[in-house]
């Protein structure tokens, strides 16, 4: 066994081992976690499931802080706050498939900045939904309209600098983990990259929540996955672009 594999071996377990002990994930959700961790480490690199772990652990966290004031205006996660395998996937799913493009290419220079853009805009989402549903000052995103706290769609002050946390704390940590993968982005522009875009990302999110998710036609999980697809290619022609 290589020391890459063992690391990424050990890893997936440590991530299993602490959304159990902590009730982080139910069932489903660990073995969803089980498959990503893998694809992610296996076929990306081990410092590409720290970054995801990052994301997991600080999501949970938020999801779980004042869930009981969260769950009287019901805008709490269900579950006890345990995420299942559709929130793994919805959020996680994106940043496996990058992997395995990235694998199937033999590597790409851009699929790391990608990969913590698509995870970055995860974050930025979930701990504007997290903190910001409890910020009565919520108004829709298309009309500006006052709408309940917790509304698809809806932002409010607290929940879009909860935003701008999000992606910044991934952005920090993507950009530490970079220099231990060997990766070519240059490390300003990654932390930069990763924390705009993964704000935009929080906004597309709400956006299709307003336009899509209130009116039936899209889940809250498929839009989940559309805007965390979405940063990572933003991310990817922005490299294009600009370096």
């Amino acid at each position: 066994m290589t020391s890459e594999l063992f690391i990424s071996i050990s890893l997936v377990t440590l991530l299993l081992s602490v959304s159990k002990f902590y009730d982080f994930l139910d069932l489903g959700g660990l073995l969803a976690a089980l498959t990503v961790g893998l694809l992610v480490s296996l076929l990306g690199h081990w410092t590409w499931l720290i970054v995801l772990m990052s994301f997991l652990i600080i999501s949970s966290i938020v999801t779980k802080w004042r869930y009981e004031e969260k769950a009287l205006i019901s805008v709490a996660e269900s579950n006890d706050g345990k995420r299942g395998w559709k929130n793994v996937l919805a959020n996680g799913g994106g940043a496996s498939l990058i992997a395995v493009i990235n694998h199937s290419m033999g590597g790409h220079d851009l699929a790391y900045l990608s990969f913590c853009a698509c995870v970055g805009v995860a974050s930025s989402d979930t701990l504007a939904s997290e903190i910001g549903s409890l910020d009565p000052r919520t108004r829709i995103i298309t009309t500006l309209e006052a709408v309940p706290a917790g509304t698809n769609g809806g932002m409010s002050p607290t929940g879009t600098i909860a935003a701008f946390y999000g992606g910044l704390i991934i952005a920090i940590i993507s950009t530490l983990l970079g220099a231990l993968n060997a990766d070519t982005t240059p490390p300003l522009f990654l932390f930069l990259c990763i924390t705009v875009i993964g704000w935009l990302g929080c906004q597309l999110d709400s956006l299709l929540g307003a336009l899509f998710e209130n009116r039936g036609y899209l889940g809250k999980h498929a839009v989940n996955f559309i805007s965390t697809i979405t940063g990572s290619v933003l991310a990817f022609w922005s490299a294009v672009l600009f370096l």
